[in-house]
């Protein structure tokens, strides 16, 4: 996601066998086939009889599926052109039929077996992808029928010090621009659900609004930050819907504001809450029954296109990640708010809340005091202290983002900077259209090199690689990332 944090899966022992056994093939029957073409890529689902091994080549604007001995079911036609799914043949070659897919230009294709689930029994998927569509992904090895590698998302959460341990490249792929963080803020409950009341009649749903409006007034003033509200107004909101807008809209962090309440009126403090290990697979138990048709993306990667066993494994690690960055921003905020006064628990506390299930965006939900208590309830109305409550949750959020700060945002270049790397007119490159807008490479300068030792390096005249970096003097400061020109 943009939204969802670019992440580093470094996979241990992710070669695992598919659902589909590598032992002899064995003989199956296409049924049918059907495709659904979305906005990023279209997918082609054929239903099998069974497991099948199959070879998949690329040639001549076609995509070619060699099933070895297997047949069409009578009656078989091919779909209807879709998105970047153009037609389709088929022939046999011997004891092997062949499916031809026409496909549009420039398309990227991935496959994937998928076993028995539900009513729906094996079937092979092909999607089709733009071209540049795996550009933020990683290859890692594993053992698929085709014999070839895996997709998976990539990513790292790197924290400050981390910038002096890593060479130009790494640190050119952290960079990568300076895109603000988006932190979704939930203001709870709503409309015809008013959550928790006051002695003196004060609606947790109104406190919830203005305290999330100043956190967002807040948020917006910060450079490199930016503020999405999932209400704006007095209406209601389902509880899923709320962190499925985070999702939508890239969010790298979710805040959900509430106002708490107990029978006793005695009961007092402020508290931070992230999922807890129960909620977590409940969520993983959802995302992997139905794998195939859930929107349901981590890191972008949907995760239909794995088997049980890696789908599992990569759920589990990008779910352990978003807990993990759940708990250091729920930290930094219940610190935060104990400057306010106290808390209701020295610690951070684990629910299975609806609001705090996204798998791939770290969440956290914060009561703001005790509604029930009259003394609280009266700090709840009062504007100030509104306002006071919004600036210590920014304040732990803002620490999260420096301490941590997520690759190719303002965050990351400012830690850059800080730690003693600079970028050579960033603006100037992205204008020009060199650089990383073409896929080209970027290089740290070292100490003693110059403009025409690095363009020999490159391949590329000295007048472009000034040109690609907006720079119009010959001299170098060590630590300069310079962008390199691709022709």
């Amino acid at each position: 996601m943009n939204g969802t944090l670019t992440r580093l899966l470094w996979m241990a022992g992710v070669a695992m066998a598919t659902a589909v056994p590598c032992g002899a093939s064995s003989a199956a029957e296409v049924k049918d086939a059907r495709v659904w073409a979305g906005p990023d890529y279209t997918r082609v689902v054929f239903d099998l009889s069974g497991p099948v091994h199959y070879k998949l080549s690329q040639q001549d604007g076609k995509v070619v599926i060699a099933l070895p001995a297997s047949s069409l079911a009578g009656g078989f036609n091919g779909p209807a052109a879709q998105g970047r799914f153009k037609g389709m043949t088929n022939t046999r070659e011997g004891g092997t039929l062949q499916l031809a897919a026409n496909v549009a230009p420039g398309s990227r294709p991935r496959d994937f077996m998928l076993g028995p689930s539900g009513k729906a029994g094996y079937r092979l998927v092909l999607d089709l992808y733009p071209d540049n569509a795996a550009a933020a992904t990683k290859t890692v090895a594993s053992a698929k029928t085709t014999g070839k590698p895996v997709v998976i998302p990539t990513a790292e959460v790197h924290r400050v010090s981390d910038f002096k341990k890593l060479d130009s490249r790494q640190v050119a792929a952290l960079l990568g621009g300076e895109r603000k963080v988006i932190v979704a803020i939930d203001a709870g409950h709503g409309g015809k659900d008013p959550g928790a009341h006051g002695p003196d009649g004060t609606l947790e749903k109104n406190v919830t609004l203005a305290v999330a409006r100043d956190l967002a007034a807040q948020i917006n003033k910060q450079p490199g930050m930016k503020a999405v509200l999932t209400r704006t107004g007095d209406y209601y909101i389902p509880l899923k819907r709320r962190y499925e807008i985070a999702r939508a809209d890239k969010a790298d962090l979710f805040i959900s504001i509430h106002a708490d309440s107990y029978t006793s009126s005695d009961a007092r403090g402020s508290s931070v809450w992230v999922l807890s290990s129960r909620g977590k697979s409940s969520v993983a138990a959802r995302l992997l029954a139905d794998r195939e048709n859930s929107s349901d993306l981590i890191g972008g990667v949907s995760l239909a296109a794995e088997n049980d066993s890696l789908a599992s494994v990569l759920l589990d690690m990008q779910q352990g990640w978003a807990v993990q960055a759940s708990d250091v921003v729920a930290n930094n905020v219940l610190k935060a708010l104990a400057q306010l006064g106290p808390t209701h628990r020295d610690h951070i506390e684990h629910a299975n809340f609806v609001v705090l299930r996204s798998p791939d965006v770290p969440s956290i939900l914060v009561e703001t005091a005790f509604i029930s208590n009259p003394t609280e309830e009266r700090k709840l109305r009062n504007p100030q202290h509104q306002r006071a409550l919004a600036t210590a949750v920014m304040g732990g959020v803002k620490d999260y983002f420096e301490s941590s700060p997520p690759p190719g945002t303002w965050f990351a270049a400012q830690a850059a900077r800080r730690a003693g790397v600079q970028l050579a007119s960033v603006d100037a490159s992205a204008k020009s259209g060199a650089g990383a807008a073409k896929g080209g490479d970027k290089h740290r300068v070292a100490r003693g090199e110059s403009l025409s030792s690095i363009a020999h390096q490159y391949g590329v005249s000295v007048s472009s690689l000034k040109s690609a970096n907006g720079i119009s003097s010959n001299s170098l400061q060590a630590g300069t990332v310079l962008m390199i020109p691709t022709g």
